[in-house]
């Protein structure tokens, strides 16, 4: 049988103090003697007190629900982020919404329900989602794009990462080896980021003379970093394979091992987002990312700062982190 609850007004009666310095002691950021806050809420375990946040939402209009719009939790780069992230948000006493928009049919129905929430901020992880129909669906909310789409004029904050530099580096020790025949692996065609870094590698190949000989098309998965390069294995002999993120690039690396070539002897293999599976010792892939935790840091950084405070655009440097999948570690 559930009990009756006690009232922060009997909690207050209960340890001599007002009900206003209750709703202060459980108020994250509140001002408060550490005595006060320790003695009401001794009190308030003793005797099963606990505050009610949506009435609290209803009194200052914060309800410290941070929405996550993401593709999918499944893929290690999208969780090892929101794990930071929800770590960060907690530490603020904060708690996330996650929406997972990957194969949902209505994503802005799913965003209209999380909007019912009264979320404080919306941070947009997905790229499957319209930035304009978002920023109108949680129209109370401030938004934040973390999904390096173009911002396009509109006057939100967003986190990026440029990746300009790192690229730069992996093509001139690639080149410096004698490799010349490239190939691209992408990942979802539709995806800004993956884009970029297409480009960003074109440009730095360019600078040498050369290009990308190939253009092979994957989904961010294993299965398809596999079967792509099985594929491409069979009908030609690359140098070098630059795949859109870590998990294509594992397969490739086992697809490569199982028809015969010698990784990083035949073959290079790089990969993008820094996961800690592509660092394991069976793997040792090459990986371009922003160092751990930077993005997760600026977020929650941003979602800290006032309402009122003006939108920021903040960019993260990427760098190289090295593994065996492309040969000896360049001289620095």
């Amino acid at each position: 049988m559930r009990r009756k609850s006690m009232t922060s007004v009997e909690l207050a009666r209960l340890a001599g103090v007002s009900s206003a310095t209750v709703s202060r002691a459980f108020a994250a950021g509140s001002s408060m003697k550490p005595a006060t806050r320790a003695r009401i809420l001794a009190l308030a375990d003793e005797h099963g007190f606990r505050p009610n946040a949506m009435a609290r939402v209803l009194n200052n209009s914060q309800s410290r629900l941070v929405a996550l719009v993401v593709n999918t939790v499944a893929n290690p780069a999208e969780a090892e982020g929101l794990d930071q992230l929800i770590m960060r948000l907690q530490e603020q006493e904060r708690l996330p919404l996650v929406l997972r928009c990957a194969d949902h049919e209505d994503r802005n129905r799913l965003m209209r329900i999380a909007s019912t929430y009264q979320v404080d901020h919306v941070v947009l992880y997905s790229d499957a989602v319209s930035i304009d129909d978002a920023i109108a669906i949680f129209h109370s909310a401030v938004p934040i794009i973390a999904s390096s789409e173009p911002l396009a004029g509109r006057d939100v904050s967003d986190v990026r990462l440029d990746a300009r530099a790192a690229t730069v580096e992996v093509v001139s020790h690639l080149v410096a080896q004698g490799r010349r025949r490239f190939v691209y692996l992408c990942g979802r065609a539709s995806s800004h980021v993956d884009k970029q870094r297409r480009g960003w590698f074109s440009a730095a190949l360019e600078a040498h003379g050369l290009a990308f000989d190939i253009v092979e098309h994957g989904d961010y998965s294993y299965d398809s970093g596999y079967k792509e390069a099985a594929l491409l294995l069979r009908r030609t002999r690359p140098d070098a394979v630059i795949c859109a993120n870590d998990l294509m690039a594992i397969g490739v690396k086992d697809a490569a091992a199982a028809l015969g070539f010698a990784v990083p002897t035949d073959l290079a293999i790089v990969g993008h987002d820094g996961v800690a599976l592509a660092s394991w010792d069976s793997h040792a892939i090459t990986t371009i990312a922003p160092r751990p935790g930077v993005v997760s840091a600026a977020l929650a950084d941003i979602i800290d700062q006032p309402d009122d405070a003006p939108p920021v655009q903040r960019v993260i440097e990427c760098m190289v982190r090295w593994g065996r999948s492309t040969g000896d570690l360049p001289r620095s």
